[in-house]
């Protein structure tokens, strides 16, 4: 493994799971390709900033 370009972000988010909600954030990890070609990463995290009532200015996400 070439590590000369691995690098960290500059910034991050995390976000809990209620364990009842593990096998469905299972089966999204597992199909992460396929939905992402319908909804951009960008829209998806801002839906989750959102739904968790996150304050946020969009001009520092990206």
């Amino acid at each position: 493994m070439d590590l000369r370009e691995f690098a960290w972000q500059d910034g991050y988010g995390a976000f809990t799971v209620s364990e009842n909600r593990r096998e469905a954030i299972k089966l999204y990890i597992l199909n992460q390709e396929t939905h992402h070609r319908t909804r951009s990463f960008q829209d998806e995290y801002l839906a989750f900033l959102r739904q968790a009532g996150v304050e946020f200015d969009e001009r520092y996400l990206w």
